[in-house]
């Protein structure tokens, strides 16, 4: 193992210095205007949002798979009156099978990503993978290995990186402009729980609930627990610190220069719902403090703390979120970067930068390796909300030091007959 993690920062090391030269051979050769054909597994809100983004870029959407056969019906007839012949599934693991699928878009819940991505990796399919990358930080790292060990593209979709406000902010902040970092302060917004919960019940007629719990635990179905509102109970999802949390955090990162890394300790404290409507944070403050002495504090419901990312250096302020990007003072922005300046990824789309990469077999903006470290930090401040204490984290193993009950949390079990 030790020899392996070894390899594997040697070749990010390398892969990370440029990104002119592609880094695995394409799995087919595509001519200029040949089309690539996409599979689309869960397809909800977000789900059909990243269907309607790619079908504007072009793509082939040739099979649909979604566990609500409503959502799956829906959709396959959007594709088909697009002029596309498309196949719905109810499990994904049929769509894999096809031998004409390029690449796969996994927009399911939360606690679906690893194995989805994962045995689409094993199936010789790149991957569009939803933020947060997964639901543990165990499934990240083996998301990361399979996607290496099969030469495979895997972009996570966390869309803020192909944004030029927040490229603008990191490319200032890691080359000095704010002089030293001294903070990184990320908002979260409220959550958007709609109560009061109701009684469990029976499953509708149209969702395969079985296939829908997957791997999670079995649980009675509720009305509450499915579909948008999942991602507030920690059985599928983190709350809105995998939800929202994990576009700003992912920011910090960059800004950090803490792609292929992490903070090496996390602390604070969070509040919960007084008549648990639903089991992740309602508020929080927690500190993650880095190598370098620069701490990234997220805050839910805190005043001090607006939605977005906030850079705190020695020399100046710079705040970024989705409509804006501002300096305290203003002229740090006024100044254009010196042309031997440190420049970032430079990505215009996000879904367009993946469909590029499939074809150069280049590393996209937010490779695995990215979303998993990003969703890492997410991961790390729901432990601590959860256990009420500060850990450390070695994040060249990737494990909590000294914490054998945190240390678990790492890893959750799956439900037979799954498997990671």
């Amino acid at each position: 193992m030790t020899t392996t993690r070894v390899s594997r920062r040697q070749f990010l090391a390398a892969t990370s210095a440029t990104f002119a030269a592609p880094y695995i051979i394409p799995a087919r050769a595509f001519g200029a205007n040949e089309r690539i054909v996409t599979a689309h597994i869960g397809v909800g809100g977000q789900g059909t949002s990243n269907l309607n983004a790619f079908l504007g870029k072009g793509v082939s959407p040739a099979a649909i798979a979604d566990v609500d056969s409503d959502h799956l019906a829906k959709v396959v007839k959007l594709v088909t009156d697009k002029g596309h012949k498309c196949d719905g599934y109810d499990d994904y693991r049929k769509l894999l099978e096809r031998k004409d699928i390029d690449a796969v878009v996994v927009s399911t819940p939360d606690h679906w990503h690893a194995l989805a991505t994962i045995h689409a990796c094993q199936a010789g399919k790149d991957v569009y993978c939803e933020k947060p990358l997964s639901l543990t930080i165990a499934e990240g790292r083996r998301m990361v290995d399979v996607a290496r060990a099969e030469k495979r593209i895997v972009q996570t979709g966390s869309q803020q990186r192909s944004d030029d406000r927040f490229r603008q902010a990191c490319e200032y902040v890691r080359n000095g402009r704010i002089g030293e970092i001294k903070e990184v302060l990320v908002g979260l917004p409220a959550t958007n729980f709609s109560g009061p919960p109701v009684a469990d019940g029976e499953p509708p007629k149209e969702l395969n609930y079985d296939l829908w719990l997957g791997p999670a635990p079995q649980r009675p179905y509720n009305g509450k627990r499915v579909h948008y509102l999942f991602r507030f109970f920690w059985d599928y999802s983190g709350g809105q610190m995998t939800n929202f949390g994990a576009h700003h955090i992912d920011i910090a990162q960059w800004g950090l220069g803490m792609d292929h890394g992490g903070p090496i300790s996390t602390e604070g404290t969070a509040g919960f719902h007084p008549e648990k409507w639903y089991e992740t944070t309602m508020e929080c403050r927690l500190t993650h403090t880095y190598a370098s002495g620069a701490k990234l504090i997220v805050g839910q419901l805190q005043k001090d703390i607006p939605g977005g990312c906030r850079f705190i250096g020695t020399k100046g302020k710079i705040f970024v979120d989705r409509s804006k990007i501002f300096s305290t003072p203003d002229d740090i922005l006024k100044e254009p970067l010196a042309d031997n300046a440190e420049r970032l990824y430079k990505s215009k789309n996000h879904h367009q930068n993946f469909l590029d990469c499939i074809k150069s077999r280049e590393l996209p903006i937010c490779d695995v390796e990215i979303g998993h470290r990003s969703a890492t930090v997410c991961h790390l401040s729901n432990i601590v909300a959860r256990l009420g204490r500060k850990i450390q984290w070695d994040p060249v193993n990737e494990t909590i030091v000294d914490d054998a009950e945190a240390a678990a949390m790492v890893s959750r079990p799956y439900r037979a007959p799954w498997k990671l």
